[in-house]
Protein backbone atom coordinates (compact mmCIF):
# COMPACT_ATOMS: atom_id res chain seq x y z
CA UNK A 1 0.00 0.00 0.00
CA UNK A 2 1.52 3.40 -0.94
CA UNK A 3 1.99 5.86 1.85
CA UNK A 4 0.61 9.18 1.98
CA UNK A 5 2.25 12.20 4.41
CA UNK A 6 -0.78 15.09 5.43
CA UNK A 7 1.22 18.18 7.05
CA UNK A 8 -1.16 20.19 7.97
CA UNK A 9 -3.98 21.89 10.81
CA UNK A 10 -6.80 19.82 13.08
CA UNK A 11 -10.21 20.49 12.57
CA UNK A 12 -12.60 19.80 15.53
CA UNK A 13 -15.23 18.90 13.38
CA UNK A 14 -13.87 16.56 11.22
CA UNK A 15 -14.57 17.71 8.11
CA UNK A 16 -11.31 19.57 6.82
CA UNK A 17 -7.43 19.20 7.65
CA UNK A 18 -5.84 16.62 8.63
CA UNK A 19 -9.17 14.85 9.02
CA UNK A 20 -10.09 15.06 6.10
CA UNK A 21 -6.86 14.33 4.43
CA UNK A 22 -6.52 10.76 6.24
CA UNK A 23 -10.35 9.82 5.52
CA UNK A 24 -9.45 11.12 1.35
CA UNK A 25 -6.32 8.81 1.75
CA UNK A 26 -8.21 5.72 2.79
CA UNK A 27 -10.80 6.12 0.52
CA UNK A 28 -8.12 6.35 -2.24
CA UNK A 29 -6.93 3.07 -1.43
CA UNK A 30 -3.60 4.41 0.83
CA UNK A 31 -2.05 4.76 4.03
CA UNK A 32 -2.35 7.79 5.78
CA UNK A 33 0.16 9.61 8.36
CA UNK A 34 0.07 13.09 9.51
CA UNK A 35 2.18 15.65 11.10
CA UNK A 36 0.10 18.03 13.06
CA UNK A 37 0.89 21.93 12.33
CA UNK A 38 -2.02 23.76 14.71
CA UNK A 39 -5.28 23.09 17.06
CA UNK A 40 -8.06 24.72 15.64
CA UNK A 41 -11.69 25.05 17.15
CA UNK A 42 -13.75 25.25 13.83
CA UNK A 43 -17.03 23.77 12.59
CA UNK A 44 -18.94 24.18 8.92
CA UNK A 45 -19.46 27.78 10.39
CA UNK A 46 -16.48 29.32 10.84
CA UNK A 47 -12.84 29.33 12.65
CA UNK A 48 -12.82 30.20 16.18
CA UNK A 49 -9.48 29.68 17.79
CA UNK A 50 -6.12 28.51 16.95
CA UNK A 51 -3.15 27.45 18.54
CA UNK A 52 0.03 26.48 16.39
CA UNK A 53 2.21 23.35 17.39
CA UNK A 54 5.22 24.44 18.50
CA UNK A 55 8.26 24.19 15.81
CA UNK A 56 10.19 21.39 17.45
CA UNK A 57 7.19 18.88 18.00
CA UNK A 58 6.50 19.80 14.24
CA UNK A 59 10.08 18.47 13.48
CA UNK A 60 9.72 15.73 15.71
CA UNK A 61 6.37 14.63 14.05
CA UNK A 62 8.34 14.71 10.75
CA UNK A 63 11.68 12.71 11.85
CA UNK A 64 9.80 10.23 13.27
CA UNK A 65 7.67 9.58 10.22
CA UNK A 66 10.33 9.75 7.61
CA UNK A 67 12.95 7.75 9.75
CA UNK A 68 10.27 4.90 9.54
CA UNK A 69 7.96 4.91 6.79
CA UNK A 70 8.69 6.85 4.29
CA UNK A 71 6.01 8.87 2.42
CA UNK A 72 5.27 8.19 -1.44
CA UNK A 73 3.71 11.63 -1.48
CA UNK A 74 3.19 14.70 0.62
CA UNK A 75 0.27 17.06 1.35
CA UNK A 76 0.69 20.12 2.93
CA UNK A 77 -2.21 22.01 4.13
CA UNK A 78 -2.20 24.79 6.74
CA UNK A 79 0.99 26.02 7.94
CA UNK A 80 0.20 29.45 9.26
CA UNK A 81 3.76 30.37 11.07
CA UNK A 82 7.28 31.53 9.27
CA UNK A 83 8.74 28.82 11.89
CA UNK A 84 6.73 25.83 10.97
CA UNK A 85 7.40 26.77 7.36
CA UNK A 86 11.14 27.04 7.87
CA UNK A 87 11.30 23.74 9.81
CA UNK A 88 8.82 21.93 7.50
CA UNK A 89 10.97 22.51 4.23
CA UNK A 90 14.04 22.16 5.97
CA UNK A 91 13.01 18.43 6.77
CA UNK A 92 11.32 17.94 3.31
CA UNK A 93 14.70 18.94 1.36
CA UNK A 94 16.64 16.81 4.04
CA UNK A 95 14.92 13.65 3.56
CA UNK A 96 14.19 14.26 -0.33
CA UNK A 97 10.82 13.97 -0.05
CA UNK A 98 8.65 13.48 -3.06
CA UNK A 99 5.33 14.41 -4.75
CA UNK A 100 4.91 17.21 -2.62
CA UNK A 101 1.27 18.97 -3.19
CA UNK A 102 1.14 22.37 -1.95
CA UNK A 103 -2.26 23.60 -0.88
CA UNK A 104 -1.67 26.92 0.02
CA UNK A 105 -4.21 27.52 2.54
CA UNK A 106 -4.74 31.29 3.05
CA UNK A 107 -8.77 31.69 4.18
CA UNK A 108 -11.18 29.12 5.02
CA UNK A 109 -14.13 28.54 3.05
CA UNK A 110 -16.20 30.37 5.69
CA UNK A 111 -13.60 33.56 5.20
CA UNK A 112 -11.44 33.01 8.33
CA UNK A 113 -7.71 33.86 7.61
CA UNK A 114 -5.53 31.00 8.61
CA UNK A 115 -2.04 32.11 7.53
CA UNK A 116 -0.43 35.00 9.68
CA UNK A 117 0.56 37.90 7.06
CA UNK A 118 3.88 37.59 7.98
CA UNK A 119 4.16 34.11 6.83
CA UNK A 120 3.54 34.48 3.06
CA UNK A 121 6.91 35.68 1.94
CA UNK A 122 8.61 32.58 3.74
CA UNK A 123 5.95 30.14 2.02
CA UNK A 124 6.52 31.95 -1.13
CA UNK A 125 10.60 31.06 -0.81
CA UNK A 126 10.40 28.14 1.09
CA UNK A 127 7.48 25.45 -0.32
CA UNK A 128 6.81 26.83 -3.11
CA UNK A 129 10.16 25.66 -4.93
CA UNK A 130 9.89 22.22 -3.08
CA UNK A 131 6.43 21.47 -4.41
CA UNK A 132 5.34 19.38 -7.44
CA UNK A 133 2.23 20.83 -7.56
CA UNK A 134 0.82 24.09 -5.83
CA UNK A 135 -3.85 24.14 -5.12
CA UNK A 136 -5.00 27.74 -5.04
CA UNK A 137 -8.50 29.08 -4.90
CA UNK A 138 -8.80 32.07 -6.71
CA UNK A 139 -7.91 34.76 -3.51
CA UNK A 140 -5.40 32.91 -2.88
CA UNK A 141 -4.25 33.09 -6.23
CA UNK A 142 -4.98 36.69 -6.28
CA UNK A 143 -2.42 36.67 -3.64
CA UNK A 144 0.41 35.14 -5.12
CA UNK A 145 -0.12 36.54 -8.53
CA UNK A 146 -0.69 40.04 -7.25
CA UNK A 147 -3.58 40.25 -8.86
CA UNK A 148 -7.36 40.26 -9.80
CA UNK A 149 -9.24 37.53 -10.93
CA UNK A 150 -12.62 37.91 -12.28
CA UNK A 151 -12.46 35.75 -15.81
CA UNK A 152 -11.35 32.71 -17.10
CA UNK A 153 -9.00 35.03 -19.06
CA UNK A 154 -7.23 36.60 -15.61
CA UNK A 155 -6.54 32.89 -14.45
CA UNK A 156 -4.71 32.82 -17.28
CA UNK A 157 -3.09 35.79 -16.70
CA UNK A 158 -2.34 34.77 -13.35
CA UNK A 159 -0.96 31.32 -13.56
CA UNK A 160 1.55 32.74 -15.87
CA UNK A 161 2.66 35.13 -13.02
CA UNK A 162 2.61 32.51 -10.34
CA UNK A 163 4.59 30.46 -12.93
CA UNK A 164 7.51 32.67 -12.78
CA UNK A 165 8.24 32.28 -8.81
CA UNK A 166 8.37 28.51 -8.66
CA UNK A 167 8.87 25.35 -11.14
CA UNK A 168 5.89 23.57 -9.97
CA UNK A 169 2.44 22.70 -11.75
CA UNK A 170 -0.56 24.78 -11.05
CA UNK A 171 -4.03 23.97 -10.43
CA UNK A 172 -6.36 27.54 -9.91
CA UNK A 173 -9.65 26.43 -8.57
CA UNK A 174 -12.42 28.08 -10.82
CA UNK A 175 -15.02 27.75 -8.15
CA UNK A 176 -15.30 31.80 -7.06
CA UNK A 177 -15.55 32.54 -10.80
CA UNK A 178 -19.21 33.85 -12.04
CA UNK A 179 -19.41 32.96 -15.01
CA UNK A 180 -17.60 28.86 -14.68
CA UNK A 181 -16.60 26.44 -12.26
CA UNK A 182 -13.66 25.55 -14.59
CA UNK A 183 -10.16 24.92 -12.88
CA UNK A 184 -6.73 25.88 -14.52
CA UNK A 185 -3.97 22.96 -14.25
CA UNK A 186 -0.57 24.77 -15.86
CA UNK A 187 2.09 22.70 -16.50
CA UNK A 188 5.18 22.42 -18.24
CA UNK A 189 4.09 25.63 -20.14
CA UNK A 190 0.81 24.60 -20.83
CA UNK A 191 -2.66 24.90 -19.74
CA UNK A 192 -5.53 22.43 -19.34
CA UNK A 193 -8.60 23.50 -18.78
CA UNK A 194 -10.65 20.75 -16.39
CA UNK A 195 -14.48 21.92 -16.69
CA UNK A 196 -17.88 20.70 -15.56
CA UNK A 197 -20.88 21.57 -14.03
CA UNK A 198 -21.23 22.73 -10.69
CA UNK A 199 -23.08 21.02 -8.11
CA UNK A 200 -25.38 23.02 -5.77
CA UNK A 201 -24.84 21.96 -2.22
CA UNK A 202 -24.42 23.70 1.22
CA UNK A 203 -21.89 20.93 2.40
CA UNK A 204 -18.22 22.38 0.86
CA UNK A 205 -16.38 22.71 4.09
CA UNK A 206 -12.73 21.36 3.38
CA UNK A 207 -13.57 20.90 -0.27
CA UNK A 208 -10.08 22.19 -0.86
CA UNK A 209 -7.75 19.70 1.29
CA UNK A 210 -9.88 16.83 -0.23
CA UNK A 211 -8.87 17.64 -3.69
CA UNK A 212 -5.40 18.28 -2.45
CA UNK A 213 -5.18 15.37 -0.49
CA UNK A 214 -6.69 13.05 -3.30
CA UNK A 215 -4.12 14.55 -5.99
CA UNK A 216 -1.35 13.80 -3.53
CA UNK A 217 -2.86 9.97 -3.02
CA UNK A 218 -2.91 9.79 -6.82
CA UNK A 219 0.71 10.99 -7.17
CA UNK A 220 1.77 8.60 -4.85
CA UNK A 221 0.30 5.68 -6.60
CA UNK A 222 2.45 6.53 -9.36
CA UNK A 223 -0.18 8.45 -11.82
CA UNK A 224 0.73 11.14 -14.11
CA UNK A 225 -0.17 15.04 -12.70
CA UNK A 226 -3.18 15.20 -15.18
CA UNK A 227 -4.43 11.87 -14.81
CA UNK A 228 -4.08 12.26 -10.63
CA UNK A 229 -5.76 15.75 -10.74
CA UNK A 230 -8.64 14.62 -12.92
CA UNK A 231 -9.45 11.55 -10.33
CA UNK A 232 -9.25 13.49 -7.89
CA UNK A 233 -11.91 15.82 -9.19
CA UNK A 234 -14.01 12.74 -10.16
CA UNK A 235 -13.53 11.71 -6.69
CA UNK A 236 -14.78 15.30 -5.12
CA UNK A 237 -17.37 15.66 -7.10
CA UNK A 238 -18.58 12.11 -6.46
CA UNK A 239 -18.35 13.23 -2.58
CA UNK A 240 -20.23 16.13 -3.31
CA UNK A 241 -23.37 14.69 -5.16
CA UNK A 242 -23.51 12.14 -2.70
CA UNK A 243 -25.43 14.80 -0.38
CA UNK A 244 -23.99 13.92 3.14
CA UNK A 245 -25.57 16.46 5.87
CA UNK A 246 -24.52 15.71 8.91
CA UNK A 247 -24.94 19.48 10.25
CA UNK A 248 -27.97 21.32 11.55
CA UNK A 249 -28.34 23.53 8.99
CA UNK A 250 -26.85 26.93 10.54
CA UNK A 251 -24.05 26.75 8.28
CA UNK A 252 -22.93 29.20 5.24
CA UNK A 253 -24.21 28.29 1.70
CA UNK A 254 -21.41 27.60 -0.42
CA UNK A 255 -21.55 26.94 -4.37
CA UNK A 256 -18.99 25.79 -6.56
CA UNK A 257 -15.54 24.34 -6.11
CA UNK A 258 -17.00 20.49 -7.54
CA UNK A 259 -17.01 19.16 -11.20
CA UNK A 260 -19.27 16.16 -12.39
CA UNK A 261 -17.63 16.29 -15.41
CA UNK A 262 -13.98 17.29 -16.84
CA UNK A 263 -12.70 18.15 -20.35
CA UNK A 264 -9.76 19.30 -21.25
CA UNK A 265 -8.45 21.89 -23.81
CA UNK A 266 -4.65 22.75 -24.31
CA UNK A 267 -3.27 25.89 -24.85
CA UNK A 268 0.23 27.02 -26.03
Amino acid sequence: MRKILTIAGSDSSGGAGIQADLKTFLANGTYGMSVITAITAQNTTGVFAIQDIDSMIVKAQLDAVFTDIVPDAVKIGMVSAPELIHVIAQALKQYGAKNIVLDTVMVSTSGCSLLKPEAKQALMEELLPLAKVITPNIPEAEVLADRKIETKQDMELAVQRIADKTNAAILIKGGHLKESADDLLYMEGTMHWLTGKRIQTENTHGTGCTLSSAIAANLGKEMELVDAVKSAKYYLAGALAAGLDLGNGNGPVHHGWNLTTITESKIK
